[in-house]
């Protein structure tokens, strides 16, 4: 299964004539966050695939009426080719903006997630906004990770964390990614493509 993320800036090389086969075979695509909705919208179109997003804290539009094929996956659980797909929407909390929440906020939102993780046999891929705390993150109130996640991915394992919100330019992709335990954080900024043999993670 290939899958293609994005976040935070648009990539007109996604979209642009000739997108879909520059970048053949893509399934699904996973956003995660500050990105327009016509963008992830064009995205779904052009590719012709489930696409699941969170929001990120600059994301004020009102999505639900604005998005075609493409589907909120905050707060939920949702099996794709056999793999459990987690979202988590928003940002540390700063200045009281939609999306921003605090740590305690966060880590009862995961609290809530429980029931559902053990009834589905746990989570395979996690798409985040923010980052975990101390990876990939800054130390301004705005950019902080979340220090749950760490919980959450001790607990669960899952293969891949995919994460925004941190803006960075990488020259080689294995740049993004930090291995935490059995799990691949990777930041996501403006697009990625990430890999899976037949569909299965081991």
């Amino acid at each position: 299964m290939k899958i293609l993320t994005v976040s935070d800036r648009e990539e007109p090389s996604l979209y642009s004539p000739g997108a879909a086969e520059r970048f053949q075979g893509v399934d699904l695509i996973l956003a995660c966050g500050d990105l327009p909705p016509e963008y992830l919208s064009r995205l779904a179109a052009v590719y012709r695939v489930p696409l699941y997003y969170v929001l990120g804290n600059h994301d004020i539009r009102d999505y639900s009426t604005e998005l075609y094929g493409c589907t909120d996956l905050n707060n939920s659980l949702v099996k794709f080719q056999g793999l459990n797909f987690l979202g988590l929407e928003g940002s540390r909390w700063y200045n009281g903006g939609v999306h921003q929440y605090t740590e305690n906020q966060m880590r009862m939102k995961l609290l809530g997630m429980r029931p559902r993780l053990w009834w589905d046999g746990g989570v395979d891929i996690v798409i985040t906004h923010a980052p975990p705390r101390h990876i990939h993150d800054s130390n301004d109130p705005c950019h902080k990770g979340f220090k749950s996640f760490h919980g959450l991915i001790r607990r669960y394992s899952p293969a891949y964390f995919i994460h925004g919100h941190i803006h960075r330019l990488f020259t080689d992709p294995s740049e993004r990614i930090t291995v935490v335990d059995q799990t691949q954080v990777i930041n996501t900024y403006r697009y990625h493509l990430l890999e899976i043999e037949d569909g299965k993670i081991s």
